[in-house]
């Protein structure tokens, strides 16, 4: 008995401390006899279950088993016992005692480390400290191991192991509720931003410094960078030839004012959400501040100054004296009643109503913003103002007092086309033309097109595209119309139209065609699709959305001598296209950049643009 004595003093001697654990330091995890082979050098001694009166069959005669220093042993280590003949039931031989385990097994705490492969294996799962004990939870359910019926860490002896442990988390009824709630709120529920590469293009030591300065101070802001670096690409001859630009460009690429707030509202049950609000007024240098309010879960800090800086830079291009803004929410109003949105529009306007006004911010329509949502908006601001401001862009004028037509956008990208075109010798008459989204202002190039005698075959939405070899005439836009007025799907088209197809989980630029509109959303053309723009035999790209390729495809597009044409001049409107366009063509060739090179369009925009706000700023001092 006086090895017992000994055992009982050292586990009083160490007993665990449990507490938050870090990757590599100790954690006590309940495991089964035999599970951890990283304990078989260990010398063992049997002690005592408690269960002596139990009898255990001679095949289930198993032992619990602990690390134990024996007499004679040598340098702490016990020496191997001769073979020995089968002991009897309780039988005590050379000062161990051997009893058998219970039919259930008895499990026993000891100290195991959490490695970096569990982290690896158990990907769903973190440590927290719970009623004082350290507790390996779930990340989805944010329940512990044992409310899972197993903790799931149990048996780390090898990896089908491990997955077995896994698939009985998996499948536990709780695991199961949490994860189906998960799956519920999917569409409100954003992954974490991943931090992704941006592609930064060769430049001149200036140019590459001013761009340097951006990526420091936002590195993570993916779009904002990349709508910059095209612009500090096509001022590279403007900084060498006159460097005084160099600190004026480095101020207006810090946005004069950024709102960032919170939107709580209530849905039709009666339970609350919280959205995030943004407002970029980019400059007012020109003018008041105008641009639009996108209602989509991808709207970010990143993205709204993205818009606010391409508003900018289109405003500074038409004939109208105004700065750029953008802003909206990671709201999805897709799925929602009309009073779910107007409590939330209602909510959204409590915020912002009070950086809005006709001589400093003027909001208009985008993605998820229609006639519905400005209304409700420019209610709450009346409301709140207490007083009838037309300073909203909608098609409603008789409230919002714009001046603005609502297919002005639509129609001027038309009128660019046919301008480009005619300066290549030809029409549009006859061309085939492809268009990605069926939002506004692709359902207004459509319906230009159609008088122009071109061929439009394609519109897209979020799930896919819908293709009619024939083309859209007046009868089948009309249909749309009628289908988009409805929030119904494009695959309705098939039951009057059933020849025409709708394409799942794809994009139109693959389909053969003269001319491409995107007008669907940025970056909707990659590396992949640029390519297939060029196989589908497509000369002309006319960008309607902002942004719509990345710095990749646009190289690519260029390369292969497709001639794209800058939303910045594309945007500008229909009365205002030719003198955009002279002006662009006019502000290359003053910095030498040939109307016959491809990109001299871009560059053109972006330096007539610029050098319209920089005089602006030093007129006012730079502010």
């Amino acid at each position: 008995m006086d090895e017992i004595n000994l055992l009982r003093q050292a586990q009083r001697q160490h007993q665990h401390h449990l507490m938050v654990r870090g990757m590599g330091e100790e954690i006590d995890l309940e495991i089964g006899p035999g599970d951890d082979p990283s304990f078989s050098g260990a010398d063992l001694v049997a002690v005592a279950s408690g269960h002596h009166d139990t009898v255990v069959p001679a095949d289930e005669h198993k032992s619990l088993l602990i690390p134990c220093s024996q007499p004679g042993a040598v340098d702490g280590h016990a020496q191997p016992p001769a073979p020995q003949p089968q002991l009897a039931h309780g039988e005590e031989h050379n000062g161990m005692l051997r009893l058998p385990s219970a039919h259930t097994k008895k499990k026993k705490k000891v100290v195991k480390k959490w490695r970096e492969e569990w982290a690896d294996t158990y990907k769903w799962a973190y440590v927290a400290v719970h009623d004082n004990t350290t507790r390996i939870f779930c990340s989805v359910c944010k329940e512990y191991g044992r409310k899972h019926r197993r903790n799931p860490y149990g048996n780390e002896g090898s990896r089908n192991m491990q997955m077995s442990a896994l698939e009985e988390h998996n499948n536990s009824l709780l695991h199961k509720e949490a994860l189906r709630l998960q799956m519920a709120s999917k569409e409100k529920l954003q992954p974490p931003e991943i931090e992704r590469p941006v592609y930064v293009k060769a430049l001149s030591k200036t140019a590459a410094s001013i761009l340097e300065s951006v990526l420091r101070r936002d590195p993570h802001e993916a779009e904002f960078i990349q709508s910059i670096q095209e612009v500090v690409h096509s001022l590279e001859p403007v900084l060498v030839k006159n460097t005084q630009y160099v600190q004026i460009l480095e101020c207006l690429l810090e946005p004069e004012r950024c709102f960032i707030f919170r939107v709580p509202w209530i849905d039709d049950r009666g339970e609350a959400h919280v959205n995030r609000g943004f407002r970029v007024q980019f400059s007012q240098a020109l003018g008041p501040c105008r641009g639009g309010l996108r209602f989509h879960p991808s709207m970010s800090l990143s993205v709204a100054k993205f818009l606010a800086f391409e508003h900018t830079l289109k405003n500074a291009l038409s004939l109208y004296k105004l700065g750029g803004a953008a802003g909206g929410s990671d709201f999805d109003p897709k799925g929602k009643s009309d009073n779910e949105i107007m409590r939330f529009c209602q909510s959204f306007m409590d915020e912002l109503h009070r950086y809005l006004g006709p001589d400093q911010d003027f909001p208009a329509e985008d993605i998820g913003v229609g006639p519905r949502e400005m209304g409700y908006l420019f209610g709450q601001y009346r409301r709140l103002s207490g007083h009838f401001q037309g300073n909203f862009t909608g098609p409603k004028i008789f409230w919002s007092g714009s001046s603005f037509r609502t297919e002005a956008t639509g129609y001027g990208l038309v009128f660019f086309a046919r301008l480009l075109l005619a300066e290549m010798n030809k029409e549009l008459k006859g061309l085939r033309c492809v268009i990605s989204g069926s939002g506004k202002i692709a359902m207004h190039v459509l319906e230009k097109l159609l008088p122009c005698g071109a061929i439009p075959v394609t519109v897209s939405d979020s799930k896919g595209f819908l293709l009619d070899e024939d083309g859209f005439d007046y009868m089948k836009y009309s249909l749309l119309m009628d289908i988009k007025a409805q929030q119904k799907s494009l695959k309705e088209y098939l039951k009057s139209y059933p020849h025409a197809k709708y394409i799942d989980d794809a994009k139109p630029w693959s389909e053969q065609c003269d001319v491409a509109f995107p007008c669907a959303s940025h970056n909707e053309i990659d590396q992949g699709e640029a390519v297939a723009i060029i196989k589908s035999g497509c000369r002309v790209l006319i960008e309607c959305s902002n942004m719509p390729c990345t710095v990749q495809a646009v190289d690519i597009l260029r390369k292969e001598k497709v001639l794209v044409a800058p939303a910045k001049a594309t945007a500008a409107g229909g009365d205002a296209i030719k003198q955009t366009y002279e002006r662009s063509i006019k502000a290359a060739q003053d910095y030498g950049i040939m109307k016959e090179n491809p990109e001299s369009l871009v560059h053109g925009a972006n330096i007539c643009a610029f050098l319209n706000i920089a005089q602006a700023m030093t007129d006012q001092g730079c502010v």
